[in-house]
């Protein structure tokens, strides 16, 4: 007996060892994981070569082969569903056919389609994250309580297998199951926090928007590819005067209207940010001369004019309004020698009067009904 629980051990450790492998090759081999289809044919190649590593070396008693095959399939059924669940099955049952005897049939049934209809039976099938996000480990468990009870009851009525050995793949087994899903949740919760570090080291905190220093990393790509490009600068007028009226808490959410405005005046392939305290920055991606590009920076202006800020009214001007600086290359300018046109032409409009648009070297947008449509 004590042969029979080395090897549960063996099996267990096997398990655990191949899916800790996996799990860190995964970022190493650089696989795509965006392809629903790839992705389910890796991870089932993955579980079936786990399934069948399990069963190559079986411990023998009474003319059973036995291992811990279905911890592998429960998971993999339990995780990702059914089909999942099914592609993984394919090495193993054709294997277990291949090797034949009398309890063939029986041990495909028991430790291969049986924990695969349980596992896909308790799989969460509103997740859309499946193995890249954090599993409820607990209700896991209950789902495989809820197979051992159901194969412990068919072996015991069904095969030569007495009580000592049930227990014994059950604990094993059990331990197995959670060491995966251990696994596999602090791996994803590691990844989940790395992405938000990133997301957070690239992001202005207020607004959402991307920092300077993302703007900066992103545009130099399209430098590079000198093609049109024009860089819009941003300034809000008489901000200083808004935070002193209403207070910061009332200043921040007109930045982040601001930044909202910006967003949906702008493509998709713009790239918007902010610069610092009440400026921003756009680079307009290939606009196809430098008109198109001040028509662009021009309905930004308009647009923000015309949104009703809470207390703007009490603004110099009546309305809140933003000043804006345009520069324009047809490719190949420097990124730096760009910001700094557009931050001259900026100060050039708040010099002018403010709530206008200027495009280096100094040429005033005009405000009609013709330029801002």
């Amino acid at each position: 007996m004590g042969d029979l629980l080395f090897f549960f051990l063996e099996n267990m450790a096997l398990i655990i060892a191949l899916m800790y492998l996996a799990i860190k090759s995964k970022e190493a081999l650089i696989l795509d994981w965006s392809d629903p289809f790839k992705q389910r044919i890796i991870i089932s190649a993955f579980f079936g070569f786990l399934t069948f590593s399990i069963m190559y070396n079986p411990y023998l008693y009474e003319g059973m082969r036995l291992d811990l095959r279905e911890v592998p399939l429960f998971f993999i059924s339990y995780v990702g569903g059914w089909q999942y669940g099914l592609l993984s099955a394919v090495l193993p049952t054709a294997f277990r056919a291949y090797l034949g005897g009398p309890t063939m049939i029986m041990g495909i049934l028991q430790a291969i389609l049986l924990p695969i209809i349980v596992g896909s039976l308790f799989h969460d099938r509103k997740r859309k994250d499946q193995f890249f996000g954090i599993l409820n480990i607990r209700k896991m468990l209950v789902a495989f309580l809820v197979y051992e009870l159901i194969k412990s009851v068919w072996m015991i009525a069904s095969t030569p297998v007495n009580l000592t050995i049930i227990i014994g793949m059950f604990i094993f087994a059990g331990v197995a199951v959670f060491s995966m899903a251990l696994i596999l949740n602090g791996e994803n919760r590691s990844s989940l926090l790395k992405e938000e570090l990133e997301f957070y080291s690239n992001r202005d905190p207020m607004t959402q928007l991307p920092n300077i220093r993302f703007f900066k990393n992103n545009v130099a790509k399209l430098v590079e590819k000198q093609l049109p490009m024009g860089i819009v600068m941003l300034d809000v007028d008489y901000f200083k005067v808004y935070n002193d009226t209403h207070g910061h808490q009332k200043g921040d959410a007109v930045l982040r209207s601001v930044a909202q405005i910006l967003k949906d005046s702008t493509r998709k392939e713009d790239f918007v940010a902010r610069y610092g305290g009440e400026e921003f920055i756009c680079c307009l991606a290939a606009p196809k001369d430098e008109a198109e590009a001040a028509m662009m920076a021009e309905r930004i202006r308009k647009n923000i004019q015309e949104f009703r800020f809470e207390g703007e009214e009490k603004q110099p001007e009546g309305v809140l309004t933003v000043s804006i600086g345009v520069s324009y290359t047809v490719g190949g300018a420097p990124l730096e020698e760009m910001i700094e046109e557009a931050d001259q032409s900026l100060y050039q409009s708040k010099r002018q009067g403010r709530n206008r648009v200027t495009v280096f070297p100094g040429i005033m947008v005009e405000s009609n009904e013709e330029v801002h449509n």
